[in-house]
C-alpha cells in the first residue's frame, strides 16, 4: 500500500481508503459477515482510513464499523472519518449531541477526521449561523476530534468560499474523469491543495458506474491503450496521478473489487502515467460528456436561478440516470440532494421558464426545456411521497437516537 501525507499534520493516509456507504447487504441490512471480511482484508493490506457517516446504510454503518473494529482489535490501525448531519441540527448544542452519539456508536473517545457533511450554499449559511466554528474549535481542543473538514456538493465559487471560511485540515469532493468541471472540479481541487488542505476524493467511479460495462464509444478508447487496464483501473490511476489528491475512497462491495483496487493502488505514484495515458483517460471522460443527454459542463454561468433551481446538479444527475444502469441510485441522489430531503429544495420543478439562464449559457442549451425533461424523468410520485414522509420521520429518529444514547 502507498501512503500520502496530510499537508498540515504529516499524517500518512493510505491512497486507497474504504468508503463505508456501500457494504454488501442482506435483507436490507449490512451483511456483517461479508462486510467484516472485506474490512479485515483491507486493513491487513494497509488501508488505514475508513469513511462513514450518520446516515449510511440507514444509520447502521457507524455502529457496524465501531463494533467490528473493537471486536477485531483493529481500532489502533485505522483513522476513522465520519460526518456531522447538519441538516438535522437546529442549534449549536445539537452539534455536540450528534458528535456524542457518534462517539458511542463508533466505540471510541475520538474521531480522527470529522467532517461537516454535504455542504452546499444553503448548508454553509446555516452552519455559520449556528456556530459551527465554535463547535469544531471546542471539539478539537478537548480531543473529541483531531482534524476538521467538510464534504461538498455545489459550485466552485461556493467551494472556494468554504475553503477560506475556516481553518480546515481537509476536504472531500466528488471528482473523476467526468466531473472535472462539475461541483468543485479541477479548479477547486487545485485551490484546496494550494491552501495545504488534504483532498479526499469521493465518487471516483461515480457510484461504481465507471467500473461497469462501458458504452461502446468509451470502451473503444480504453482498447487503444498499449498497457491494458480495466475501466476502474484507468479511472483510479488517473486520479492518483495527481499529486494534489491525498486519498481516494472506494465503496468496495465484494472481494474481487477490493483485490483489484488494492493491486491498482500498489503502483499509484503521482505522475506515474505517461502523457499519452493521461490523455487517453481524458478522452474517455470527454466521450462520456459527448454522449450525455444534456451537454452541460457545470460552468455555473446560469446560476443563481431566481427560483432556486440548482441547474448544473439537475443536469449532472439526469445525465448519470441515462448513461449508467443504476437508475435507482441516481434517482435517490436527486431526491436527497435536490428534492428538499437534506437541503433546501432546488429541483427542476421549481423552474418558471423566465429565460435568464438561456441568455447566460455558453453552451446555448435550452435550459427550461431540458429541465422539463429532468422533472419528468427524475421527479414524480417517489419524490412527492419520500420527502414529506422523511421530514416527519427524521426529527422523530433524531429524538429517539438522542434519548437512546444518553
Amino acid at each position: 500500500m502507498l501512503y500520502r501525507k496530510v499537508p498540515k499534520t504529516g499524517d500518512e493516509l493510505s491512497v486507497l481508503s474504504y468508503g463505508c456507504m456501500r457494504f454488501p447487504e442482506k435483507k436490507g441490512k449490512i451483511d456483517e459477515e461479508n462486510a467484516r471480511k472485506l474490512l479485515v482484508k483491507a486493513i491487513e493490506s494497509g488501508v488505514n482510513y475508513l469513511d462513514t457517516a450518520w446516515g449510511y446504510h440507514n444509520g447502521q454503518s457507524e455502529e457496524f464499523v465501531g463494533k467490528m473494529l473493537e471486536e477485531e482489535g483493529l481500532r489502533d490501525k485505522v483513522k476513522i472519518a465520519t460526518k456531522l448531519p447538519h441538516w438535522l441540527t437546529s442549534s449549536r448544542e445539537d452539534m455536540d449531541k450528534y458528535l456524542g452519539i457518534q462517539l458511542k456508536k463508533l466505540r471510541t473517545d475520538h474521531i480522527e477526521y470529522y467532517l461537516i457533511h454535504d455542504l452546499t450554499r444553503g448548508g454553509w449559511e446555516k452552519i455559520k449561523a449556528l456556530g459551527f466554528a465554535d463547535f469544531l474549535d471546542a471539539a478539537r481542543k478537548d480531543g473529541r476530534i483531531i482534524n476538521a473538514g467538510f464534504s461538498f456538493h455545489d459550485d466552485t465559487a461556493t467551494f472556494k468560499e468554504i475553503v477560506d471560511g475556516y481553518d480546515w485540515d481537509f476536504c472531500q469532493i466528488q471528482y473523476n474523469i467526468i466531473d472535472t468541471t462539475n461541483q468543485a472540479g479541477t479548479e477547486g481541487l487545485e485551490y484546496a491543495a494550494s491552501k495545504n488542505l488534504a483532498v479526499i476524493i469521493m465518487e471516483p467511479l461515480r457510484g461504481g458506474s465507471l467500473a461497469r460495462t462501458q458504452p461502446a464509444e468509451v470502451q473503444a478508447i480504453w482498447d487503444e491503450a498499449e498497457t491494458k487496464r480495466t475501466p476502474a483501473g484507468w479511472a483510479l490511476r488517473w486520479l492518483w496521478n495527481r499529486p494534489e489528491i491525498t486519498v481516494v475512497l472506494s465503496g468496495m462491495t465484494d472481494m474481487t473489487a477490493l483485490e483489484e483496487n488494492l493491486n491498482t493502488a500498489s503502483a499509484a505514484y503521482p505522475g506515474s502515467l505517461t502523457e499519452d495515458e493521461v490523455r487517453l483517460a481524458e478522452r474517455a471522460g470527454e466521450k462520456y460528456k459527448e454522449i450525455m443527454k444534456v451537454g452541460c459542463t457545470g460552468c455555473g454561468y446560469c446560476m443563481p436561478c431566481p427560483f432556486g433551481v440548482n441547474i448544473p446538479a439537475c443536469f449532472e444527475l439526469y445525465n448519470s440516470y441515462h448513461m449508467f444502469d443504476d437508475k435507482k441510485h441516481e434517482k435517490f441522489m436527486y431526491i436527497s440532494r435536490l428534492g428538499g430531503l437534506l437541503n433546501d429544495k432546488s429541483a427542476a420543478s421549481l423552474c418558471r421558464n423566465c429565460g435568464k439562464c438561456v441568455k447566460a449559457c455558453p453552451q446555448h442549451i435550452d435550459i427550461p426545456a431540458e429541465l422539463k425533461n429532468v422533472k419528468n424523468d427524475m421527479e414524480g410520485p417517489a419524490m412527492k411521497i419520500m420527502v414529506p414522509v422523511s421530514k416527519i420521520y427524521l426529527p422523530i429518529r433524531k429524538r429517539l437516537d438522542i434519548l437512546r444514547n444518553r
